[in-house]
């Protein structure tokens, strides 16, 4: 017999906080009706400016079967915040999950325009991808590589050996699921092998923090830019008016005269 949920949670403290924060927005999703278009990540929504769907588009689920076969697999993941000996931990999980969630985004862009740039498939220009996929196949490659002796639960019966699950997983989905995105998944397996070789390293809570800050920001303005949100405080209008004292330099000599026009009638208020 199992641990109960409770303990297994306290275990898992990352996870289970990202598995409830996909559940929520899945359940906003179903409430307002939002589909793909809204929050799903396309090439062609990328080069309008619209780079805050790297985000939704990893955190959105449309399909209730979506969400239970990533968060099933997610759970079973969890795994790696309980192992401090190899190196990984709760630390070294939400590091690398904000590397995963933004380079597996991008190296799917990336593959798109080639296959549109280089091989002219339009095809690619308006396919839309959600779901947490991409961080959940780069998770099991990570696992895979640092633990290939564990496993792999799906559903709480279903049990692949975790050296094999990424290439397996890839392939079940893509013969049971024709529409999952295989170059998401495959962009997360990428990513993720390019973390457990090391080639991605040296992430720290400073640097961690300050990849989130610069997530946030662009986040927000690309929100801004593109239209989406009105965020009026964003605005900066120069000023012209010409009742404003103006300041300039004269020359003088060898040396330099600060000069300042006369302050106009009225009162004015430093603040």
């Amino acid at each position: 017999m199992g641990k109960p949920l409770f303990y297994e949670i306290l275990e898992k403290p990352a996870t289970s906080v990202l598995i409830g924060i996909c559940s929520v927005i899945w359940f906003y999703i179903q409430k307002k009706n939002i589909g793909y278009s809204h929050v799903g990540l396309s090439y062609e929504t990328a080069i309008e400016g619209q780079h805050w769907r790297i985000i939704t588009s990893a955190f959105s689920h449309i399909s209730v079967i979506h969400l239970v076969f990533n968060m099933s697999a997610l759970w079973s993941l969890g795994v790696v915040e309980q192992l401090d000996h190899l190196g990984l931990g709760v630390e070294y999980y939400l590091q690398y999950t904000l590397v995963l969630v933004i380079l597996s985004g991008v190296l799917v862009l990336a593959m798109y325009h080639l296959l549109i740039q280089r091989f002219k498939i339009e095809y690619f220009r308006r396919v839309t991808a959600v779901g947490y996929s991409c961080v959940v196949f780069g998770w099991m490659t990570i696992l895979s590589v640092k633990q290939p002796s564990s496993k792999l639960d799906l559903f709480g019966f279903l049990s692949l050996p975790i050296s094999f699950a990424p290439f397996e997983s890839l392939i079940f989905t893509s013969i049971i699921v024709p529409q999952a995105s295989f170059l998401g998944h495959l962009s997360g397996i990428v990513v993720g092998y390019t973390i457990a070789w090391g080639l991605i390293h040296g992430m720290s809570n400073y640097w961690a923090l300050s990849l989130l800050g610069w997530i946030v920001l662009v986040f927000v303005l690309s929100l801004k830019r593109s239209g989406v949100l009105e965020l009026n405080f964003l605005e900066i209008e120069s000023v012209t008016d010409p009742s404003l004292p103006s300041v300039r330099f004269l020359a003088s000599g060898n040396g330099r005269t600060l000069q300042m026009s006369a302050l106009p009638d009225g009162n004015i208020d430093l603040v």
